[in-house]
C-alpha cells in the first residue's frame, strides 16, 4: 500500500490516480449472549470467526484536472468506500493512490461540524480542517452565510439544523474554500428544488474553473447531466467506465439480468421497484402514458410481423421547454437493441412544448419477426445533456408470426428466392455440391 498526498497540482498533472486499489474490512462473527459469557471468551482467548469484506477490489482509475466523474451502482457496491479512501477518511488496504490538491468532501449530513457549536463556529472549524487560515476564513465568512441562506439560524447550535440545513451550510463551506477536488455523496438530494438548482449552477462554474468532481448518486438523471465521465461499480469491482449515457445503460441492462434472476429463484419486484430502477430524468417534461395502436387508433398489447404499429407518448411540461427530442427504443428479450429513433434523426422539428400534449410514432410496418420485445421511451434536450424523462424498456410489445413465415433472427427481410439467370434449372448452386453429385 502507498498513499501519495500533494498540497498542490501542477498543470498537466493527474488530479487523482488510482492504481489497482483495493480495501479489506473484517467482519466478526462473535454472538455472546450475556456480558459474562462475552468476558469469559475474553479471558479465555478463544479465536472469533472473522470473514473478509472488500467493498473496493482493484480499481485503478484516472481522473484529469477538471474531470467530473460520476460514480453509480447498487447500495453496498463500494461508491461511498471510494470517496472516504480519496478523503483520506479511510487507508487503502492494498494498492497506490496519489492525490494532488486541496480536497473539499461532502460525504455525510454533519460530517465535520460540532453539535454545540453554531452554524458560523462550524464553518471556521471546517475552514481549519481544509486548511485555511482564520485571516482567509474571515474573507469568506459572509459569502458563506449568504450561499447557505440560513438567516438567523447561523448562530444556532446546528444539533437544532434540520437535514436540509445540514446540507446548505457544508455545501456553502466547501465550494468557498478553493477546492482543486470536490468529492459529492448524494447529499444534495436531501435539500430542497430551489437550492438543488443553486448547488448545480455551483458546480457548472466550478467546472469551468477547472475543479475535479467525483459526484456519488443514485439520481442518474444528474449524473448524465453533470458528469464529463462515469464509472458503474458492482461487487466492488469497475464494471463500465466511460461516457455517462453508455456506463447507465450498461448499469440498467445489469439491473435487468438480476430481475430475471430474482424471478427465476422465485422472488417478486413491485411494479413501483421496476419503475424506480428504469425511470430516471430531471422531469422538466415527464412522459405521462405510453400506448401501441393499430391501423385503426385501438389500443392493442401485440401485432402481427408486417402490420402497422404507431406508439403514442403523452406528455406533460409544467413550464416551456425549448426544442426538446423525443424517441423511441426497441430491445428483444436478450437485451439487444434492434432501433432507436428520435425526432431529430426523423427531422421532425419541435420548437418548444408546454402543458399537456401527445406525439405519434408510426410504423406502415413492423418488420420484427415473432417474439416478445420491450419498448423504451425518453425525451432529452436538443444537445442531449439533459434527460428530462427516461422509461429504459418499462413497456412490452408482443409480435406475433402472421403471415410471417420467417423464425431466425430480429427482422423479416421481406425478400425472395430465384435463380439466377444464367444458372441451368435444377442444377445445384454450389459448384462442390455438382462436384459430389458427378455433374
Amino acid at each position: 500500500m502507498q498513499v501519495s498526498r500533494y498540497d498542490t497540482i501542477q498543470p498537466g498533472e493527474p488530479a487523482l490516480e488510482l492504481h489497482n486499489v483495493s480495501r479489506r474490512f473484517i467482519k466478526r462473527r462473535e454472538r455472546s449472549r450475556s456480558f459474562q459469557e462475552r468476558f469469559l471468551r475474553l479471558l479465555s482467548r478463544r479465536n472469533v470467526e472473522q470473514e473478509e469484506f472488500w467493498p473496493l477490489d482493484g480499481v485503478s482509475l484516472t481522473l484529469t484536472r477538471g474531470e467530473c466523474l460520476g460514480v453509480i451502482g447498487p447500495n453496498g457496491s463500494g461508491k461511498s468506500t471510494l470517496l472516504k479512501l480519496v478523503s483520506g477518511i479511510l487507508p487503502p488496504t492494498a494498492g497506490e493512490m496519489v492525490v494532488r490538491g486541496r480536497v473539499c468532501s461532502l460525504l455525510e449530513l454533519g460530517a465535520g461540524f460540532h453539535p454545540d457549536l453554531t452554524g458560523r463556529e462550524n464553518v471556521y472549524l471546517n475552514g481549519s480542517i481544509y486548511g485555511l487560515s482564520r485571516a482567509q476564513m474571515n474573507e469568506r465568512i459572509d459569502r458563506i452565510i449568504d450561499y447557505a441562506e440560513l438567516g438567523d439560524f447561523i448562530d444556532t447550535p446546528v444539533r437544532h439544523y434540520s437535514s436540509g440545513m445540514y446540507v446548505r451550510l457544508g455545501f456553502a463551506v466547501a465550494i468557498h474554500t478553493d477546492p482543486d477536488l470536490l468529492l459529492v455523496d448524494e447529499v444534495l438530494a436531501v435539500g430542497d428544488t430551489n437550492f438543488q438548482h443553486k448547488c448545480l449552477t455551483s458546480i457548472r462554474q466550478l467546472q469551468a474553473a477547472g475543479v475535479t468532481m467525483i459526484l456519488v448518486s443514485h439520481d442518474l438523471a444528474s449524473i448524465q447531466s453533470i458528469c464529463s465521465r462515469a464509472i458503474w461499480i458492482r461487487h466492488g469491482k469497475v464494471q463500465s467506465d466511460g461516457p455517462p449515457l453508455d456506463v447507465t445503460l450498461d448499469y440498467l441492462s445489469q439491473l435487468s439480468v438480476d430481475e430475471d434472476a430474482a424471478r427465476t429463484q422465485g422472488g417478486e419486484i413491485t411494479d413501483m421497484e421496476k419503475l424506480e430502477r428504469r425511470r430516471w430524468g430531471s422531469g422538466k417534461i415527464r412522459i405521462t402514458r405510453v400506448e401501441t395502436l393499430d391501423a385503426d387508433g385501438n389500443l392493442v398489447p401485440s401485432l402481427n410481423t408486417g402490420g402497422p404499429l404507431t406508439v403514442r407518448l403523452h406528455y406533460q411540461a409544467p413550464q416551456r421547454v425549448e426544442q426538446p427530442v423525443f424517441g423511441i427504443g426497441l430491445h428483444n428479450q436478450s437485451g439487444v437493441h434492434v432501433g432507436g429513433p428520435n425526432t431529430r434523426t426523423g427531422h421532425f422539428h419541435i420548437s418548444f412544448v408546454e402543458g399537456e400534449g401527445t406525439l405519434d410514432y408510426h410504423m406502415p410496418s413492423v418488420p420484427l419477426i415473432e417474439g416478445e420485445y420491450l419498448l423504451s421511451v425518453a425525451v432529452v434536450n436538443a444537445d442531449d445533456t439533459e434527460t428530462f424523462d427516461y422509461h429504459d424498456r418499462l413497456y412490452p410489445v408482443r409480435v406475433h408470426a402472421g403471415r410471417s413465415s420467417e423464425r431466425y433472427g430480429l427482422v423479416q427481410l421481406a425478400g425472395e428466392w430465384r435463380l439466377a439467370s444464367d444458372a441451368e434449372p435444377g442444377l445445384p448452386i454450389d459448384p462442390s455440391l455438382a462436384a459430389a453429385n458427378g455433374r
